[in-house]
């Protein structure tokens, strides 16, 4: 059986700890390969190349360091298919959904190519007499990023390759249920010519990340998965001094006016709470219908739902493939039962589902896709991150009750409204507590040159992911005040309080 290993100072690395953990195939549901799972000898061996390679890699040209980074972004275009297949055999999201992960990374991978736009500093010059003022941003140190299972290509592109362009060293753990795509990241990473050291991967479990949160020598971690793991990694992280970027938990929220294109709403409702078997948190999972359009608008969702094609990720005419595991299939299809028993109705029920014409993947981890309505807001399926094929569909009379019931959610990560009315979107993006809204988008996932990040319980720490907040993270300020005097100054001693004149 295939073991996916640590990469450290530019070379695969064996485990030692002699603990791996399994890595299904979740079409299948069978095991295919195994992953090692650090020890912290392990991970302090790979900050230790990190910090060795930062005195170099730190003090590098930007010149250089674009050099890699845009040498990089042609290996990932020329692989793009492989990543692909990498993320499809061990996440299990169909190939086409892989593809866009890996265009999505890649956007920025591109931002960062043009890290010399982003560090230029400022400059004031004459702020008092003969003395000019400069602001720069240095990087870190090393950084460490901790990514989730849903986006193993995605994620990690979100972090490393800003946190590198800006001169810092980079430790990834990615998630251990699909470790395939970050080593092969690392790999061509280091074909494109990036230095020993700068980037390393150690696979592993909670003994890695604790090891990462604790190790003095790191400087900033950033983090993507859940709201109760979030929490521990900020608490953890500050605790021993570091700058930390946790990104949470979501639910949600998807508002329909009267007056939207029913149509339109039905297919984009369809395409963010089933895409990726809802294992996105960007996913939609609740649709708020406003006034007289929740029957017809959960009758078109319906009819589309049963339509999907769900079967494994390689098919091409697969549109949905598998959940991650079999212990999470079976808790996302305890919350369609549980709806069901605190008062929502089940207009299309999931659980149970087979995929046809695939006998090779009868014990594959597929569930149907679940559509409730009328979901009341002290159900589970309503108060939870369900994080699955299931989308809620809850009625409100009224804008006002509909943006109430959004803004007091837990959470605030993304949101969209659909109309036609232009002063209604306005209004809602102005008055919805959330991170990221979409007019008529229903997942407003920014590009690279924006940052993407929620509010409330979807994220911990000052600053969101990519974009200038990405740079403002991996750098730190420093402001130069200068002096040249004169040669025709007398100079002398004057001990009174400096002033601007």
């Amino acid at each position: 059986m295939k073991t996916i290993t640590h990469w450290i100072d530019g070379k695969p690395v064996e485990g030692t700890s002699g603990r791996f953990g399994p890595v299904y195939n979740p079409a299948t549901g069978a095991q295919e390969k195994q992953v090692a799972f650090a020890t912290t000898d392990e991970v302090d061996a790979a900050v230790a190349s990190a910090k060795a390679a930062f005195e170099s890699w730190g003090d590098s040209s930007l010149a250089k360091r674009t050099a890699v980074l845009f040498k990089y972004r042609e290996l990932l275009d020329a692989h793009r298919d492989e990543i692909a297949e990498l993320i499809t055999a061990e996440h299990g999201k169909v190939h086409s959904d892989a593809l866009g992960e890996v265009a999505r990374g890649m956007e920025i991978v591109e931002l960062a190519c043009g890290i010399s736009v982003q560090l230029k500093g400022e400059l004031s010059t004459q702020v008092s007499t003969r003395v000019d003022v400069a602001s720069i941003r240095q990087p870190l140190g090393v950084v460490a990023g901790i990514t989730p299972f849903n986006f193993p290509a995605m994620v990690p592109m979100w972090m490393f390759p800003l946190a590198i362009a800006c001169g810092n060293t980079f430790v990834l753990k990615p998630s251990e249920k699909d470790p395939s795509a970050s080593f092969r990241l690392a790999e061509l990473a280091a074909e494109a010519g990036l230095p020993d050291g700068v980037l390393n991967v150690v696979q592993g479990d909670k003994v890695a990340v604790d090891r990462i949160l604790e190790h003095p020598d790191i400087e900033a971690v950033s983090f993507v998965g859940s709201t109760p793991i979030a929490k521990y990694i900020q608490l953890k992280a500050v605790e021993h001094g570091k700058r930390v970027q946790a990104l949470g938990g979501a639910k949600n929220h998807m508002l329909v006016l009267p007056d939207a294109d029913l149509d339109l709403a039905a297919d984009q409702a369809i395409n963010a709470a089933y895409g990726s078997a809802g294992e996105r948190c960007m996913a939609v999972s609740v649709v708020v219908a406003v006034g007289d359009t929740g029957d017809e608008l959960v009758g078109r969702i319906a009819e589309r739902a049963k339509n999907l094609k769900i079967g494994p990720g390689n098919d091409p005419a697969s549109e949905m493939g598998p959940l991650i595991t079999r212990e999470h299939r079976d808790k996302v299809a305890s919350y369609v039962a549980s709806a069901a028993e605190q008062g929502a109705e089940v207009v299309v029920d999931g659980t149970g589902f087979s995929v046809d014409g695939h006998p090779e993947c009868a014990d594959g981890f597929f569930l149907g896709v679940s559509l409730l309505d009328r979901v009341p807001l002290t159900a589970d399926a309503y108060r939870d991150e369900i994080f699955g094929p299931v989308l809620c569909v809850v009625r409100a009379e009224t804008y006002e009750e509909a943006i109430k019931l959004i803004n007091d959610s837990r959470w605030g990560n993304g949101t969209a409204i659909f109309t036609r009315d232009g002063g209604a979107a306005r209004r809602f993006q102005l008055e919805v507590k959330a991170g990221m809204v979409g007019v008529n988008v229903p997942i407003p996932v920014p590009v690279g040159y924006h940052s993407f990040g929620g509010w409330k319980d979807s994220l911990f720490g000052d600053l969101h992911i990519y974009g200038n907040d990405g740079v403002a993270f991996y750098t730190q300020g420093k402001v130069i005040t200068t002096r040249w005097p004169d040669p025709a100054d007398a100079g002398g001693i004057n001990l009174g309080f400096p002033s601007n004149s």
